[in-house]
């Protein structure tokens, strides 16, 4: 005679189950507007220093003479795209309202910065390099691809934004951009002629 097994869970595992259900994505909703929160903040403090002087920054004058050392061209269109840019979008991205376009536009931001100032020092941010940078971006893929989690502004939207849509079409006209400002400065606006 074989004698029938009872595997249903005990009844303290599956309340333990059941919380765990519960809690994680309030953690994990948590844990993206605290992200979300710091990292857009941050972006809007590095636009202040080059918009308005503020946090030790040294204001416009100097950040167009960066971009003009830079090569973009002409150097006050690019330097109050990228603050007016980096403004907005990291205040989006805070806020979690219109998400896969701050996602985007900071990637593009973060590009540019990785390709015209930190990729010839390599990968390691003691020399220069671009590992902060490549952080940020992977971050802004992230928010771009799984949304700003449910405590954003976004879930007040009377639409949806579909994902992961709205962010790869929003990510190809940011490249395109980038591709706009970098060529010319690259030497590559010749080809084709």
């Amino acid at each position: 005679m074989s004698q029938v097994v009872n595997r249903s869970p005990q009844p303290h595992r599956v309340e333990a189950i059941q919380e765990r259900r519960r809690v994680w994505p309030i953690n994990v909703n948590k844990s993206l507007l605290l992200i979300r929160a710091v990292v857009g903040l941050l972006f809007v403090g590095h636009a202040c220093q080059k918009l308005f002087g503020w946090f030790g920054g040294e204001g416009m004058g100097a950040w167009i003479g960066t971009i003009q050392k830079a090569g973009l061209q002409p150097a006050p269109f690019w330097a109050y795209l990228e603050a007016g840019a980096e403004l907005g979008a990291g205040l989006l991205l805070a806020l979690g309202y219109l998400t896969p376009f701050a996602a985007a536009i900071l990637i593009g931001d973060m590009l540019v910065a990785i390709i015209k100032v930190h990729a010839p020092k390599g990968l390691w941010s003691q020399y220069g390099g671009f590992e902060y940078n490549l952080v940020l971006v992977v971050l802004m893929v992230a928010f771009g691809l799984i949304g700003p989690g449910l405590y954003s502004l976004d879930r007040r939207l009377p639409f949806r934004l579909p994902r992961p849509h709205t962010f790869l079409a929003a990510l190809l006209v940011t490249l395109l951009v980038v591709a706009w400002a970098l060529l010319p400065s690259m030497g590559l606006s010749a080809v084709g002629r």
